[in-house]
């Protein structure tokens, strides 16, 4: 019994670093996934400075978020706007809306706060939030990565990115209400 490991039979209660845990947190949730992918879609789809500045604004804002989230502080009904993220992005993408770059940054600076939120309320007991916070926010920046280069492969294709857009949406709907 001295030489046993724990059967880790907990949910939350992990055995990796809060680097390790922090970067797994975006990638098992499908919310945060499509959220993700979709960022780095909608980037792609307006092109220009906003390839960049959307995911940057996503990511800056997320961590703004996360500190929230870890500090402890009240954000009710953070679910509604992870949810209401995929499903705008997914609906903005559909439509093919071209939004400024400061408006489009300003968007996904919002619902980034939502996410970030998520990821900081859900810190697991002995990570550090640095650690924690640089894992999810560098697995985030992947999924905008992959979704910036999705976008960029198929834009040529005409109607791909509008009807990746359109199953998003689907999908959000799905996450809000199931």
């Amino acid at each position: 019994m001295v030489t046993a490991t724990p059967a880790l039979a907990h949910t939350g209660q992990h055995h990796f670093s809060g680097f390790a845990t922090g970067f797994s947190h975006p990638l098992g949730g499908m919310d945060h996934v499509l959220a993700m992918v979709s960022v780095g879609l909608f980037a792609a789809m307006l092109g220009g400075r906003a390839v960049w500045l959307v995911p940057a604004s996503f990511i800056v804002m997320m961590l703004a978020g996360g500190v929230l989230g870890i500090a402890g502080a009240e954000i009710p009904a953070f679910e509604v706007g992870i949810a209401a993220s995929i499903i705008v992005l997914g609906m903005l993408i559909t439509i093919g809306k071209q939004l400024a770059a400061a408006l489009a940054t300003a968007l996904v600076g919002f619902f980034a706060v939502f996410h970030g939120y998520a990821h900081g309320v859900e810190i697991p007991a002995g990570s550090t939030g640095l650690t924690y916070s640089i894992g999810f926010a560098l697995a985030s920046l992947a999924l905008h990565l992959f979704g910036l280069a999705a976008g960029m492969s198929v834009l040529r294709q005409g109607q791909a990115v509008r009807l990746s857009g359109a199953a998003i949406t689907l999908a959000g709907l799905w996450v809000a209400f199931v």
